[in-house]
């Protein structure tokens, strides 16, 4: 019992072999290779059937960043003829396990510019240039908004006089005094001071003429 309990308390080295399968075992060019076939085996997973359906709305809506951050106003019948050249090879490569999404892709991405494209060309309406002082307008009230210390109003213009009004806009919004505002639906007769959209205080803030042109408002 006491020479088998020095020999469990001696010492000992590290096998030769299991040494070498230890170096083995970590080398580069099999660890890279064995990566490279998961990678390879989760790329097959990710583009199998049905997987790549929720990248077409990010598609569609990178296109419709791509439309906003355009240098300038694209023709319109340009991104439709691209949208419509993309489906038909879409069509063209539905058997092809490869090109099919990719070019699938393409063609969301031109269906949300070309979807921005026309929008745009939709509501298409005049837009004042410069400010207007004593304007006289006419028409009914459609949004009312109560604000701390005025009431905001949208009305859409059924007339319009005044000077240096080139191209009146349909739709003008207003602020008066708190508490004066009418109901929603009324018809209303005034004088106010126009002013254009207000535009972006710097580089890359908030576009506020943007949204207000895509209300419809001038």
């Amino acid at each position: 019992m006491a020479e088998r309990g020095r020999a469990r308390a001696g010492t000992g080295t590290w096998p030769v072999a299991a040494g070498a399968r230890r170096r083995e075992s970590w080398d580069l060019g099999g660890f890279a290779e064995t990566m490279r076939d998961r990678a390879y085996r989760w790329a097959l997973a990710e583009v199998g059937p049905g997987r790549l359906m929720p990248w077409l709305p990010v598609a569609f809506g990178a296109g419709i960043v791509l439309y906003f951050t355009a240098p300038r106003e694209p023709l319109l019948l340009a991104p439709v003829a691209l949208f419509a050249a993309l489906v038909g090879a879409t069509i063209a490569l539905r058997a092809r396990p490869v090109g099919l999404p990719v070019v699938l892709g393409f063609a969301a991405a031109a269906a949300g510019f070309a979807t921005a494209t026309v929008r745009t060309a939709w509501i298409d309406h005049p837009v004042l240039r410069h400010p207007v002082s004593s304007v006289s307008l006419a028409g009914w009230l459609e949004v009312r908004e109560s604000r701390e210390r005025t009431d905001r109003v949208v009305i859409r213009v059924d007339r319009i006089e005044g000077r240096r009004l080139d191209d009146a806009p349909g739709r003008v919004r207003l602020s008066v005094r708190k508490g004066t505002a009418p109901t929603v639906g009324q018809f209303v007769e005034l004088k106010a001071r126009l002013n254009p959209p207000l535009a972006t205080l710097k580089p890359g803030s908030y576009d506020f003429a943007r949204d207000l042109y895509f209300q419809g408002i001038g």
